[in-house]
């Protein structure tokens, strides 16, 4: 048998396979089929894996060796060794390549090491050394057993995913006269009909159980159908409040439900709400006890815990992370996506004490923890159709930060969250540190040591600027030390918010006031504060438009109370876990959270301050043409024009390079814009906050074709900038000139958020240098008051080689917005905006 590979000939070094050596479409990924192995002779076996090993050595950059499923019965001897010998030695001799080919350096041992895990994998059926990816040349460490990290990884590749699109929903069709029930009944006996029906599935390895197995939940759909339709409607940018049932129990919430039903004062409409929410609960109860059912035999030790949570408060670590797991599982099976919000808050007190007590070891706790993230995988599928991204379900969770009484909560569990993160690359819980002045050295340093892996999974939390920014929305000060997040970055009170956001181009507000998208007369403005006050005209417009749309047009007051002046769909589940939902008697979209929250949200801040301070220096300072004559290049989309927009590309320091004159532009655009929004709510009596915030959340793909080209240079259909980061190709000074732009602008007026995406080229991270780049790149961050930054580190090569062979980066992630993505799910307009933006990626 001969294969061909990269130049190199494999001659004989399986004979007579026929056929069990199988190449794939790339031409480089071979599979052993495990009955062929089984054939082999253990003399046979060696000299293929030292054959496989040298071909490694030789050429690095073309072989990469695969494991698929095996399963044979050889005897072992001491093969292994003589293989795990080989590896150190080849790894060695590697490791003393010379300096300058590091990158190279580091990638061969990696493969040499894999190569060794499958050929050992072969021969015992086990998986160790799993090469979880990773950008840095610094390798993930290695904490958690082989057989947890085998887990993760077919987690990750799709298998339980894949699985749920099998069952999609379950059917409404038995029962005659449905559809003329009322929609609260159809709702009820929906959520009924999912907690009996759903497939159930235990995972051998998993310590917390229940799972969310219909597929139509991971495209948000509802999960129960009546002939093919959806029967209600799910919900997403919210956190539940998790806290009471972690420490009383179900049985708590059924107990103020029954209290609640002897009010005389609750109207028909009201009663029947409350009982929805009974209901909800004995949903939850069928579902618990058909776990309890199935794990009676199979795995006594998660039917002790089930015993106790989530119907009873929890006693220990585990059964805290099994509250909030099984809670977070019934409400993403019902088809909604939930934010986790402060998970060492929430479960870090259990662990301490099971720790004190001995009733846990930190790798008992870790595996719990590795758990809890292996399983928030499981919507992952293993071919997810390229849109925006696969692992976009608003499952935040936000660690670190102080309590109620000024308390860093930072504990154990913190670091163990972060360790699982760090070792296993789960970009599925997107993570926010909340971090302050007196933040522990050893949490930043951890922070740094994920970050420098790239995924962009953990971001940061600027605590003190964000804690007077709420206080200034008439938060208290007890409210505002429990924020958290809305499942994406998005700030709001978990467990008492009803959230949404309104996303609007102030691009293209600018382009109206300029006429670019007109054949008319071109405006003309006596100088740019003049144009720039007609801009923050039509800005106060759009702000207005989008309050009656929003807020005045939905809410009244009815009766004595608040309420939404058409029908609201019911959400029982929900509204299950919302602090004010019950002692209102209303649903979560009518005003029962004890907060709503309408948010406008300004995109292309950057272009538009870019495109003011060009204008500014080319017809106003420079006065090289005059503004009409600027807009009709523009209207041409620079056609004929090139050396003029190439000097208007270079000559002018733009947003982002720490140049006063250009930021100046952007910081006054954002204080402006807030000025507008609490301007537009003050004097209102209305229960509603309006409240400003500053993303783009990747619309700037979406909003390409209606722009046009740019006073800076760029021509329509150029990608311009996301959230409030520079426009790709104008930042040139580093990461801290691009952070010291950004935080120019008081920020603390956009109480709703506002981002910085920051790229970071993976090589500068290695080693403790390029973690303390990253810490100090943090410290800088809260000492100049920024709001939310988003650290990342890839490569372009990479994402470039991830779009020719998908199939090697499955578990590729990258930071998109407030959510993580594989990069091989996002179609190609969204791959070339995460490849354009990180062509800029700058050392630290």
């Amino acid at each position: 048998m001969h294969v061909e590979t990269g130049g190199i000939v494999i001659s004989q070094l399986l004979p007579d396979l026929q056929g069990d050596v199988v190449e794939l479409p790339d031409g480089n990924t071979f599979i052993l089929a495990a009955d062929a192995a089984a054939d082999m002779g253990n003399a046979a076996l060696l000299q293929a894996g030292a054959d496989l090993l040298r071909l490694v050595a030789a050429g690095v950059e073309t072989h990469v060796f695969r494991l698929v499923q095996v399963g044979m019965h050889v005897k072992i001897d001491d093969l292994h060794v003589v293989l795990r010998d080989t590896v150190s030695v080849l790894s060695f001799i590697i490791r003393q390549l010379p300096h300058g080919v590091n990158h190279r350096r580091q990638s061969s041992t990696l493969r040499i090491e894999n190569t060794y895990a499958i050929w050992y994998s072969i021969l015992t059926n086990e998986v160790i050394h799993m090469i979880f990816p990773t950008a840095s040349l610094t390798p993930r460490p290695i904490r958690l057993n082989d057989r947890i990290r085998n887990w993760a990884w077919r987690s990750m590749h799709g298998e339980y995913g894949d699985d749920a699109m099998r069952h999609m929903s379950v059917s409404l069709d038995d029962i005659e006269g449905f559809d003329q029930l009322p929609e609260i009944d159809r709702q009820d006996i929906a959520i009924r009909r999912i907690a009996e029906n759903a497939p159930l599935r235990i995972c051998e390895e998993e310590l917390l159980c229940g799972a969310a197995t219909l597929g139509s939940g991971i495209r948000h759909y509802g999960l129960a159908t009546y002939h093919g339709v959806s029967t209600y409607e799910c919900r997403s940018h919210l956190t539940l409040k998790l806290d009471k049932v972690v420490r009383e129990g179900l049985d708590a919430y059924k107990a103020d439900i029954t209290a609640r039903l002897t009010d005389p004062a609750l109207t028909d409409e009201q009663r029947r709400m409350v009982l929805s929410l009974d209901n909800a609960i004995e949903a939850i109860r069928i579902w618990h006890t058909r776990y309890l059912e199935a794990t009676r035999i199979a795995r006594p030790d998660m039917h002790a815990v089930l015993q106790q949570v989530p119907f009873g408060p929890a006693t220990t670590y585990r059964e805290a992370m099994q509250t909030i797991w099984f809670i977070f599982a019934f409400t993403r099976l019902c088809g909604n996506w939930p934010g986790i919000g402060r998970l060492d808050w929430l479960a870090g007190s259990y662990l301490e004490n099971d720790l004190a007590a001995g009733r846990i070891t930190m790798e008992e706790a870790r595996d719990i923890m590795a758990s809890f993230f292996i399983k928030g995988c499981e919507w992952i599928q293993s071919d997810t159709p390229q849109k925006t991204g696969d692992a976009q379900h608003y499952q935040n969770l936000v660690l670190g930060g102080l309590d109620e009484e000024c308390r860093e909560v930072t504990c154990s569990l913190t670091y163990l969250a972060l360790e699982v993160v760090e070792e296993l690359g789960i970009s599925d819980y997107p993570i926010t540190v909340r971090l302050n002045e007196n933040s522990p050295e050893k949490l930043l340093r951890k922070i740094a040591e994920v970050m420098r892996h790239g995924g962009g999974i953990v971001a940061i939390y600027n605590e003190p600027l964000i804690l007077r920014s709420l206080e200034r929305e008439g938060y208290s000060k007890l409210e505002a030390l429990n924020f958290a997040n809305d499942g994406c970055w998005e700030i709001q009170m978990p467990g008492r918010t009803n959230f949404s956001y309104s996303p609007f181009d102030g691009l293209q507000i600018l382009n109206e006031v300029l006429g670019l998208n007109s054949d008319g007369p071109a405006p003309d403005f006596p100088d740019a504060e003049s144009l720039y006050q007609a801009y923050l005209t039509e800005l106060s417009k759009v702000i207005d438009g989008l309050y009656k749309k929003r807020i005045a047009d939905v809410y009244e007051l009815r009766e004595g109370r608040w309420r939404a002046i058409q029908p609201v769909k019911p959400t029982s589940v929900i509204s299950l876990f919302m602090d004010g939902c019950l002692e209102k008697a209303q649903f979560y979209d009518d005003l029962g959270p004890d907060y709503t929250l309408r948010s406008p949200h300004i995109g292309g801040a950057p272009d538009v301050a870019n495109s003011l301070h060009a204008i500014q220096q080319l017809v106003y300072v420079e006065k090289k043409l005059t503004l009409p004559q600027l807009v009709e290049i523009l209207r041409r989309n620079w056609e004929g024009e090139e050396v003029l927009r190439q000097y208007v590309r270079t000559k002018y320091a733009y947003y982002g390079n720490d140049d006063d004159v250009a930021d100046l532009w952007h910081s006054r655009l954002l204080n402006d814009f807030a000025d507008i929004v609490h301007k537009c709510a003050e004097n209102r009596a209305h229960p509603v906050k309006f409240v400003p915030g500053v993303s783009t959340f990747g619309r700037q793909i979406d909003w390409l074709p209606n722009r046009t080209a740019t006073a800076f240079g760029y021509r329509k259909g150029d990608i311009l900038s996301g959230n409030d980061s520079p426009t790709p190709g104008t930042d040139c000074a580093g990461a801290t000139a691009m952070i010291k732009s950004h935080c120019k602008a008081d920020l603390v007026r956009q109480s709703c958020g506002a981002a910085l995406d920051v790229k970071i080229l993976p090589a500068t991270l290695s080693g403790e240098n390029g973690v303390d780049a990253l810490m100090g790149l943090m410290r800088g961050f809260l000492a100049l008051d920024g709001f939310f930054l988003q650290l990342d580190a890839v490569d372009v090569k990479t994402l470039l080689e991830a779009r020719e062979r998908p199939q090697d980066y499955k578990t590729l992630s990258v930071r998109v917005s407030g959510w993580n993505a594989r990069f091989v799910t996002l179609n190609r307009e969204w791959q070339d905006m995460i490849i354009e933006r990180n062509a800029q990626a700058r050392g630290v």
